[in-house]
């Protein structure tokens, strides 16, 4: 089942000191309309089955992404996701109108992003509302709540547990203006940390095989699949589906890739999302020799 990122546009209305998407590309980037429902009738002839609009604040441009998700649920069949902050919610008058003409124009999912980051920004009231409204509206939804697991965070989770709002807990991910954080100490239990890598496709119609930090490799450019002015859109997912270190990253894990590359346990179980990533496939020297054993030795690391 082929899904997708979608970036319409670069744009945010808050400057988030944790958010992946920044410092990526420049911050004032957008697809013309026309250009971005031709993209989307290519994807659905190249069997595309959702399409998460994402990037920057998509909302900014409500009714152009209602337009897209009205052409994707009426010609095409394809389940859409937003991605938004919840700016628009102000009060919950406001969030109704801006729910009810989404889920009439065939929104599948909302997802709300929640953080104490986010929230200095906007006020968490904001959230509450657009959830709220989902709920009253029937469309589905649920909060992204991003967070470094410290106790600074224990009071805006009880919060979206007071009000009974149905959200789950994300890592930070330390890349854009996240890099910058104080890294902390976490460990987790030894576990494969298989990833389904969904394709991100940037404003500048640059697809990526990562929708996280994929475009944050600048040594390797490992997850970058081309760009869609010079490749078609079956290309590039093919190349994405068929590439082997990719199949591994899905299928055995960084975890395991991890290890046969000659990392220590003790040492694997410390990196937070997307880091052990970057330790492997942003340093060219691992790269190459991972890619020299993609068809090799990875293939007999397994259970």
């Amino acid at each position: 089942m082929r899904k997708i990122a979608f970036g319409y546009s670069t744009r945010c209305n808050i400057r988030c000191e944790h958010c992946v998407a920044a410092d990526a590309m420049p911050d004032n980037l957008k697809m013309e309309l026309v250009q971005a429902k031709e993209l989307i009738a290519q994807m659905a002839a190249a069997h595309l089955s959702g399409i998460s609009f994402t990037a920057g604040e998509p909302l900014i441009y409500l009714d152009e992404i209602t337009e897209l998700v009205k052409l994707c649920h009426q010609e095409y069949g394809i389940y859409t996701r937003i991605v938004t902050n919840s700016f628009w919610a102000k009060t919950a008058k406001l969030a109704d109108s801006r729910i009810m003409q989404l889920k009439e124009n065939g929104l599948s999912q909302l997802r709300l992003s929640y953080s104490r980051w986010h929230q200095k920004n906007i006020n968490r009231r904001h959230v509450l509302n657009a959830a709220q409204s989902c709920q009253r509206h029937r469309l589905d939804y649920f909060i992204s709540f991003v967070t470094d697991f410290s106790e600074a965070d224990d009071s805006g989770e009880q919060y979206l547990r007071d009000h009974h709002l149905r959200y789950f807990p994300e890592p930070v991910i330390l890349a854009g203006r996240a890099q910058a954080f104080n890294r902390r100490l976490l460990k987790s239990d030894y576990q494969a940390n298989c990833c389904s890598m969904n394709p991100y496709l940037a404003p500048s119609l640059d697809m990526y095989a990562c929708c996280d930090a994929g475009s944050h490799f600048s040594k390797t450019n490992f997850f970058h699949l081309g760009n869609l002015r010079q490749q078609g859109i079956e290309q590039l997912f093919q190349k994405s589906e068929n590439n082997s270190l990719y199949n591994h990253i899905r299928n055995l894990g960084i975890t395991a890739i991890a290890s046969f590359a000659g990392f220590k346990a003790r040492e694997i179980v410390q990196y937070r999302k997307c880091e052990l990533c970057d330790k492997l496939f942003n340093s060219p020297d691992m790269l190459a020799m991972l890619q020299q054993e993609a068809n090799a030795g990875l293939n007999l690391c397994y259970r």
